[in-house]
This record gives C-alpha cells, structure tokens and sequence, in this order.
C-alpha cells in the first residue's frame, strides 16, 4: 500500500510537468492549426539554458526559469511570423508544409545541440536536489515537488491570460475563426507570432523543471515531442482544459507502469492507450478536440 500511495504522488507530480510542457502545445495548434515537432526541441534547449545558466553565472534554475522564459519567448515571437506564412500560403496542402518546417526545425535544433554539446548529458543541480520531505508514509523529493508547483503556477497563468485579458480574448477569437476575427479587427498575424512566442517560452520553462529532475541530451527532444502528442491526442487537440485531465493520465500511467512492470515497457503502453482513444474518442476525454 505504501508503494501503491507513493507511486501515485510520483505519478501526479509529474503529470503537473507534463501539463505544462503541453499547454503551449496545444494553444499553438488551436491559434496555428500546426502540430509542432519541434516542441521537444524547445524543451531540449531549455534544459541545455538552465545548465549553462547554472555553471557560468550560479543562477539557481527555479530563478533562471523566468530569464529561459523571456529568451525563448522572444525567439519564438521571431519565429512565429514564419510559421503564420507558410500555414497560410497557397502551397496545396500548407498544413503539411508547416508540419514539415517544424520538423526541419527540430533536427536543426537537436542536429546544433549535438555539435555543440555532444552526446553527454548534463544534469542541472538546484538547491532542493537531494532534499526530501517525509510525510508518515511517503517521501517526496522537494525538487520534484518544486518543479510541480512551477509547472502549475505556470499554468494558472496561461488561464489567467486566456481568459482575463484582452489578449486572451483575441486569441480565443482567432482559435475559434480566423477570418471572422481578422474582420472583427484582430490583427491575425501578430496574435499568432505572439501566441507562437507564448508557447516556446513556456515549453523551455518546462524543459527546464525537467531537466532538474531529470538530465539534458540532445536525444531528449524526441521522448518529449512524443509525450506532448500524447497528451494533445488524449486531451482532444485544440483544447487547453482538456490538458489538465490527459497530463495527469499520462503522469499515473507511466509512473505505474515503471513500478509495476518496468521503465522499458511505459512508451509500449502509452502508445497502446493512445491507439485505443483515437478509436473510441478521437476528440479526445473532452470531446471538445478539433
């Protein structure tokens, strides 16, 4: 029964992270409606920030998070105008070229990692590694817990600005018709940049929660673009709330799984799970997906 409680609480803090990795994910896709491989990219490069951070100025992750957000925002806020371009040029299929301009983004992303950094992988020290905190029980590393309280406040925010701001108005609008917007007066092309830079802000943040928890090599990118999939799929893609429910499935399943049957065997059933939804509820627990 221990290993049992123990098992779920490692479950939900992580499902906390996964909710944030995702949330950006899918707020591209329902402004975008471009599934972004390179998200696992933001999420590497926001590690590798963190570290760097740590060795050459002694800035603690749970502060520098705040600095990785505002870099890749920007980054991403460049990058998103050429996004927003090739979805809506008169290519035949520009759903396709922009799932490719992605995908081309994100072997550039993890191919520069490599050559810079090589294969090694780096863990980024905070000061809660190492620390714990008991109760009866259950321990629960404070690092871990840290990162699930971020990956929250984080997410809270993202709400906060969706729906309690003016932005939030107009990329709700945008999400929901574009044109419509556009003749309502919304200017569609820098919401999107904006939104785009939203989202890679928050997916470095959130690759630097797990890049304490866990380490940073150029290979991680691939893992994560998989699990921020999963999650959008089980969440219903497009739906932000829908996050909230496929993040904690996703952070129960694989902590159960890696207990009780083995870490080799979590991405076999992950998958297997993800294949059962897309025949029984392809719009996700919701059913509010696109």
């Amino acid at each position: 029964m221990d290993l049992f409680l123990q098992t779920i609480i490692n479950g939900v803090l992580i499902g906390g992270i996964l909710i944030s990795l995702t949330i950006g994910f899918q707020l591209t896709f329902g402004v975008l409606h471009v599934i972004d491989f390179a998200v696992g990219g933001w999420v590497m490069l926001g590690g590798y920030a963190a570290y760097w951070l740590v060795e050459l100025a002694g800035i603690d992750p749970f502060i520098s998070i705040f600095l990785v957000f505002a870099l890749f925002a920007l980054i991403g806020g460049a990058i998103g105008p050429l996004i927003y371009h090739v979805r809506t040029s008169r290519y035949a299929r520009p759903d396709l070229m922009a799932l490719a301009f992605t995908f081309g983004l994100f072997l550039l992303m993890r191919g520069g990692a490599l050559w810079l950094w090589s294969y090694n992988s780096r863990n980024v020290e905070s000061v809660f590694s190492g620390e714990f905190l008991t109760l009866g029980p259950v321990t629960i590393p404070l690092l871990r817990l840290s990162a699930f309280l971020m990956a929250i406040v984080i997410c809270l925010g993202v709400f906060v600005l969706l729906y309690r701001t003016r932005f939030g108005m107009a990329v709700r609008a945008v999400a929901q018709n574009r044109d419509h917007a556009g003749l309502m007066g919304v200017n569609v092309k820098r919401v999107s940049a904006y939104v785009y830079g939203l989202y890679t802000g928050i997916t470095a943040s959130a690759g630097v929660l797990i890049a304490t928890i866990y380490s940073v090599n150029p290979s991680v990118g691939i893992r994560y673009t998989l699990f921020a999939f999963f999650v959008a799929v089980l969440a219903g893609l497009g739906s932000v709330g829908g996050v909230l429910i496929a993040g904690l499935a996703l952070g129960l399943m694989e902590s159960i799984v890696s207990t009780y049957i083995g870490t080799r065997y979590s991405l076999l059933v992950v998958f297997g799970v993800l294949f059962l939804v897309l025949l029984v509820a392809p719009k996700g627990v919701l059913g509010r997906g696109i």
